[in-house]
């Protein structure tokens, strides 16, 4: 260890193992060490070996800025080797109490040892949504917590009035009730986020969500990966309440931060030369996240809707885990055949690249938040096509609140219905062709402006990262090396 690395303020972030989550912390995780702090990383050991395997990360800590980025995982209770890996999915209601049992032991055992192998000792730990417990670790440890908020403030706003109990929500006797919450517009049953819903197949999560609202006297500050000329009507609200700060979108203050390592799970494909080649505004962009898996004739509907639009597009098709037991799609011989002429398939994309590429006209997404704020920020008008979680909440926020997308039906209603060919190419030409789509386009490039004032020196976002890292060095100061110190200032 160099010496100014044992110089350091530590900070310590621990995230759910999914993509949705590593991408936006390792994002946090870049701009504290490029502002001068260690940050380790850690995420569950059979996720790191997919992120090494993927080539994405160093096994040695890496400078970045002025501080270091460096990672370590911890133990989830499932097999690390390959050929013993499970060919049975391991159900959410499975995971996630063995998530939380042999996960808070491990993690336990880690931060207790970071001194004894000659690194500063943690000073902060950040968890998020998925995993509350790492609250109480942190806390039991006599260390400072605070929690990464990787879905909108809007959604956050959501569960805390759904713990809190004060407003009626869907149930099983009264299953379409609609929801009005403070400073945000009223949302139908299939509007919320799905996890709530009483028949949701999924509810295991959504009460791991609702877990962190219970720890919430425990972190110092809520971080937010939005900005607050985004979501102004209800950061205000909900600062109120909380110690929130808004800090996105932390991919644009990423951009000047010069390092191969990422959170993918997959080995990118080339795309790029294919995107070079086209027209300025020509190209759908198609992803629908890490997680979402749809049926196969959903996936021929949207493919037949892709080719029959007659634009170029570029789609994200990625292979399911494993561990889901699910079957890959198949793409029909003749879309095959047109994607070699006017689409490109690939199993997984640099997406922030891709966004920002003048070639892409619109993205048809999932919604989920990352996508959602990665889009908003590069000015790249959205199709919504959520599926469920917060995906179905954001959708309407991009279509009725922030006027940057045409929205397709969702698919994640109990009928789980089938979007058709015509529908999709219907709402693909809207998104490209005519007056509607010039003013969302407008409105997306509003949006993208807004986004960069709040990042640039001086804006909303950069100061409340400043103030974090501020705290952070606070901290520090007062733990002088020995951990239970800091229990005082908690």
């Amino acid at each position: 260890m160099t010496s100014s690395m044992d110089s350091l303020p530590h900070v310590f972030l621990v995230s759910f193992p999914g993509q949705g989550h590593i991408n936006p912390m390792l994002r946090l995780g870049k701009k504290l060490a490029a502002s001068g702090l260690l940050v380790t990383f850690s995420t569950t050991a059979y996720l790191g070996q997919d992120m090494k395997k993927a080539g994405s990360i160093s096994d040695t800590p890496t400078p970045l800025g002025r501080g270091f980025l460096r990672f370590e995982f911890f133990d989830d209770g499932r097999i690390h080797d390959d050929s013993a890996r499970p060919t049975t999915p391991l159900s959410y209601d499975q995971y996630m109490p063995q998530l939380q049992r042999v996960g808070s032991i491990s993690l336990s055992h880690i931060l207790k040892n970071q001194t004894k192998e000659n690194r500063p000792p943690v000073s902060c730990v950040i968890g998020n949504p998925f995993v509350p417990w790492v609250c109480d670790v942190a806390d039991d440890l006599g260390i400072a917590s605070a929690v990464f908020w990787v879905q909108s403030c809007a959604v956050f706003s959501i569960y805390y009035h759904h713990f809190n109990g004060s407003i009626p929500f869907p149930s099983e006797t009264q299953p379409n009730v609609e929801v009005k919450i403070p400073s945000l517009p009223l949302l139908k049953h299939d509007e919320i986020p799905s996890f709530l819903l009483p028949n949701s197949p999924l509810h295991v999560i959504g009460k791991a969500i609702l877990g962190q609202f219970w720890n919430l006297s425990k972190p110092f500050c809520i971080l937010i990966d939005t900005f607050e000329e985004l979501e102004s009507e209800i950061v205000e609200f909900m600062s109120k309440r909380f110690p929130i700060k808004t800090v996105g979108p932390l991919f644009k203050h990423c951009g000047d931060i010069k390092t191969r390592i990422s959170g993918d799970c997959l080995k990118i494909d080339d795309c790029m030369v294919w995107l070079d080649s086209k027209p300025k505004g020509s190209v759908i962009y198609v992803s629908f996240g890490s997680v979402v898996y749809l049926k196969q004739e959903q996936v021929d509907e949207i493919a037949y809707g892709l080719v029959d639009s007659g634009f170029y597009f570029l789609w994200v098709l990625k292979p399911p885990a494993s561990s889901f037991g699910v079957k890959c799609h198949v793409l029909p011989n003749q879309i095959m055949e047109e994607a070699s002429k006017r689409g490109k398939v690939v199993q997984w994309s640099p997406q922030e690249q891709i966004l920002s590429h003048p070639s892409v006209a619109c993205f048809m997404t999932h919604c989920g938040w990352n996508s959602t704020v990665e889009a908003i920020s590069s000015g790249v008008p959205m199709v919504t096509f959520p599926q469920w979680g917060d995906q179905l909440t954001n959708a309407k926020f991009i279509v009725d609140v922030f006027g940057v997308g045409h929205s397709l039906p969702h698919g994640g209603t109990p009928e789980d219905k089938l979007i058709k060919r015509d529908e999709i190419k219907k709402c693909l030409k809207e998104s490209m062709e005519g007056p509607k789509a010039v003013q969302i386009r407008q409105n997306a490039l509003e949006r993208k402006i807004a986004a960069e004032k709040a990042v640039a020196d001086g804006g909303s976002s950069d100061r409340n990262i400043k103030y974090f890292i501020d705290e952070i060095r606070k901290r520090s100061l007062v733990c002088g090396g020995n951990l239970q110190v800091c229990s005082s200032t908690t």
